[in-house]
């Protein structure tokens, strides 16, 4: 029989299950809004809220950190963690700025499918984060998010030659590259907080 050495307090993991949830909702939010864009829906607002909420998370599983002599998983890869979560609702936050400052008149196909990448990453990254205490079978987790970041690397470098290669205005190319450089990073913060998770299951399996 295996016996824990980790403490009894489990909140750490519930925060994280609870940011990995508010991760995935402002994805699936900011895959509507390019979707239905210029129609306003109010999701911006939404977005906004919701990247709030994640400050909170955050600053929460810090405070937590702070005040917690034992902790289930080593210290760094709990501050780090945090750190790469609230990156991605920070970047989801920031592309869904562009597309109001920018007075974006349409989203652009390739838009759309790299915001289905991002709910993708965000799917399987919630889902091995709400499994994270076992420190079981997660691999299969960060392996999918590695392969549509894959995808989202070649999505995005065909919609930026797309922009230079159709006529297209010249101001409307600078806003969309900005867009699409956005999408890819917060696609990349999904796959950088996928390592440090795949380094926690392996530090304690």
């Amino acid at each position: 029989m295996r016996f824990s050495l980790l403490p009894k307090d489990r909140s750490f993991f519930e925060q994280f299950n609870e940011a990995g949830q508010n991760t995935l909702r402002a994805a699936r939010m900011l895959d509507e809004m390019m979707a239905t864009w210029p129609e306003d829906t109010g999701l911006n607002r939404e977005i906004l809220i919701t990247e709030q909420e994640g400050d909170r998370i955050t600053h929460g599983i810090i405070k937590r950190l702070n005040s917690t002599f034992v902790t289930p998983i080593d210290r760094e890869d709990i501050y780090s963690l945090a750190g790469r979560l609230d990156d991605v609702v920070d970047f989801i936050e920031e592309a869904a700025d562009f597309l109001v400052l920018y007075k974006i008149e349409a989203p652009m196909s390739q838009g759309q499918e790299l915001t289905g990448i991002l709910v993708g990453c965000c799917e399987q990254l919630a889902a091995g984060l709400e499994n994270l205490s076992s420190f079981r079978d997660l691999d299969k987790y960060w392996i999918e998010i590695h392969r549509l970041e894959n995808d989202g690397d070649r999505v995005s470098r065909d919609a930026v030659a797309s922009l230079f290669s159709d006529g297209i205005d010249p101001m409307v190319v600078i806003r969309w590259k900005d867009i699409f450089a956005v999408l890819e990073k917060a696609i990349d913060a999904t796959e950088t907080a996928a390592h440090v998770l795949e380094g926690i299951v392996m530090k304690n399996s």
